[in-house]
């Protein structure tokens, strides 16, 4: 089905809209990601140049990729479903489940869970290196399965995604020649879970300490001169948290939220300022950025990130479709035309 949401190309041509797509972490809130690049996979008028993803982010971004190289946007779609059954299959061993409680009262979190409460006791304490000492990971072999790697390697559709170099702390961006499994495992590597990831040599960590996504490369990068930010951390919440569970929940989004904020504010800055008389100034001063983004979301506490029940996964997509609807709706004629993201905005602080 297409919706006539799209401006035509400015040119007056049917050649197709090429954009770029930013997409976040954040656990399993990654499947309100797949609904939206669901959504915008059946919008033939757009041509995907280039991707950019952190933790779960990075591996929709892989897999979208992967299917596409196969078999096009139809393919890309077939491949976000298959990875996401297979992340709610393994999950029947997990021991993270909802609580009856939790269950009778319709709630997606996990904090009443007895298991994910010892679990989230043990980790404060107790190191990954002593409690999971092989870094046993499922996703490692899901991966494997849903992923073509060579076919990602080759792909004409660059993609960037970014591990925390534990070291030095900085970010480092993996693109198309580097990836394998251990890239996107570091991606999503959450140091109080899980073995820091090695690879050549040196430790990474979850990317989302460092960007999340990372967008400069996108930018800098690609000729596409609209970036499409899918966000799944919120940015506001409309009171302070109270609880320890709440708090907890809120500096989680806080934390991954700031390399995201801090990078925006500066590529505004740049678009502001950049001389549009060469060509690296010229690629920011003609940058557009768009925001998908859902407050449903608001709804939903850390400990559900580790939920991936099945119901909860294809809520999430639904919502994902339902958000990129609404953002085609109100801003596709934006597309190719102007940022529908307030960057002036973005150097007060303020992101909507």
């Amino acid at each position: 089905m297409t919706y006539p949401s799209i401006a035509p190309h400015p040119s007056g041509h049917d050649n197709p809209l090429l954009v770029d797509l930013a997409l976040q972490g954040g656990g399993s809130h990654g499947a309100f990601t797949w609904g939206v690049l669901d959504r915008l996979l059946e919008e033939s008028r757009l041509q995907i140049e280039g991707v950019a993803g952190t933790s779960a982010g990075a591996m929709n971004a892989a897999v979208l990729v992967s299917g596409f190289e196969h078999e096009g946007a139809a393919g890309a779609r077939k491949a976000l479903e298959h990875f996401w059954r297979r992340v709610s299959d393994a999950a029947v061993f997990s021991p993270f489940r909802r609580s009856p409680l939790d269950k009778l009262a319709g709630r997606w979190t996990l904090d009443h869970s007895p298991l994910f409460l010892a679990m989230d006791m043990i980790a404060r304490l107790v190191s990954p290196y002593d409690l999971n000492p092989t870094s046993f990971n499922p996703l490692r072999g899901i991966l494997k399965e849903s992923i073509d790697f060579d076919a990602v390697r080759a792909s004409r559709i660059k993609l960037f995604v970014t591990a925390t170099h534990v070291r030095t702390g900085q970010g480092r961006v993996f693109r198309n020649a580097d990836l394998k499994p251990e890239v996107l495992l570091a991606s999503a590597c959450l140091p109080t879970l899980f073995k820091a990831v090695e690879i050549d040599g040196e430790a990474y960590w979850d990317g989302g300490y460092a960007g999340n996504p990372t967008i400069t490369p996108l930018i800098r990068e690609t000729d596409s001169t609209d970036t499409l930010l899918v966000q799944v951390n919120p940015v506001e919440r409309p009171d302070a948290p109270r609880s320890a569970r709440d708090i907890i929940s809120r500096l989680n989004e806080v934390a991954f939220n700031a390399p995201l904020l801090k990078e925006l504010r500066m590529i505004a800055l740049l678009h502001k300022v950049a001389d549009p008389g060469n060509d690296e100034g010229r690629r920011w001063a003609t940058m557009r950025m768009h925001r998908i983004a859902s407050t449903m979301m608001t709804t939903l506490g850390y400990s559900s990130k580790l939920n991936a029940e099945w119901h909860f996964l294809t809520m999430l997509r639904d919502e994902g479709r339902r958000t990129a609807q609404a953002f085609l709706d109100e801003h596709g004629s934006s597309l190719g035309e102007r940022s529908s993201l307030d960057l002036d905005a973005l150097l007060d602080g303020v992101l909507r």
